[in-house]
């Protein structure tokens, strides 16, 4: 068993509580149609999900188009639309508001803090290596 289906089977039992901010993310590849679920972080901001990912890795690929998706979160599934947010100008913005969210999460981007506020050239950095993905869940 390998540690990412240790985190689906988690979260989808009574277990997901303390799980965090992890939820469970379906959505369809794009060239087999297969179903593909994993586990990622989020936050949430007003209405949407905001998932960030790098670059290199290849799920988000699926939906650079736009796409229906299937989250699990808290115990409960839910429909929504996923998008990716390439632009590194509306990265590096919406990374900014990550870190301020959760500060903790800059020294895993590798950015340097200095009196609560991320470096400027970490940050521009870090949008050319990583992308958001940007879940608007309905009902």
């Amino acid at each position: 068993m390998k540690a990412n289906d240790f985190v689906v089977l988690a979260l989808r039992s009574p277990l997901h509580a303390i799980m965090g901010d992890l939820m469970l993310i379906t959505l369809n590849g794009r060239k087999t149609g297969r179903r593909i679920t994993l586990p990622v972080n989020y936050y949430l901001d007003g209405d949407s999900l905001w998932i960030i990912s790098s670059r290199s890795r290849t799920w988000w690929r699926n939906l650079t188009q736009g796409a229906q998706v299937n989250v699990r979160l808290h115990g409960r599934d839910l429909e929504g639309f996923g998008e990716v947010i390439l632009d590194e100008k509306a990265v590096a913005n919406r990374m900014m508001d990550y870190v301020c969210r959760l500060p903790a999460s800059a020294r895993h981007l590798g950015l340097r803090v200095e009196n609560g506020v991320p470096n400027s050239e970490d940050i521009a950095r870090a949008a050319r290596e990583r992308l958001f993905v940007r879940i608007c869940v309905e009902g």
